[in-house]
């Protein structure tokens, strides 16, 4: 599947939850990693928010997060409430498919490809969080990356897409 690279406006992904609500993500992020800033993990949390954008504009792409943005993004999912009312936003709900971690499963052009979406959802991807799971400038717990979906109808690794709301 191609991606339409033509977004009207630039988005910020902080109007996609409430202040309380990124703060209460953030915080997740920060007690699954001892020691990270805030300003970190609400970058991180941020990447992750764009990612779900992403998947939401484009179910069919074969999406998947990179090792720091799986972080934030697994903080998320933990937010039940705050996912539920994002999944409202977006017009889609993004599921979550657990897998083994496997570093041997890496697939760079998922990760550009993701990249690509996020932009054409309006977003900036910060190119510092979407770098293969052997890099670790920006250490996090997280150690998975996810393999492709079921086949038809679904992003790749950890979300597939039940549809419109």
């Amino acid at each position: 599947m191609s991606i339409t690279t033509e977004a009207p406006v630039t988005r910020d992904a902080r109007d996609l939850l409430t202040a309380e609500e990124l703060t209460a993500v953030s915080a997740t992020v920060q007690l699954n990693n001892p020691g990270m800033a805030l300003s970190v993990a609400e970058s991180i949390v941020l990447e992750a928010l764009k990612f779900e954008a992403a998947c939401a504009a484009h179910p069919t792409a074969r999406l998947k997060p990179s090792r720091v943005v799986d972080e934030g993004w697994h903080a998320l999912i933990l937010h039940t409430r705050v996912k539920a009312k994002l999944a409202e936003r977006l017009g889609l709900f993004v599921h979550h498919v657990p897998e083994a971690p496997d570093t041997g499963r890496h697939d760079p052009d998922a990760l550009a490809r993701t990249q690509a979406a996020i932009s054409a959802a309006g977003y900036t991807p910060v190119p510092a969080m979407w770098t293969g799971p052997s890099d670790t400038s920006i250490p996090v717990a997280a150690s998975c990356e996810h393999s492709p979906p079921p086949p038809e109808g679904s992003c790749t690794g950890d979300c597939s897409n039940t549809g419109p709301n």
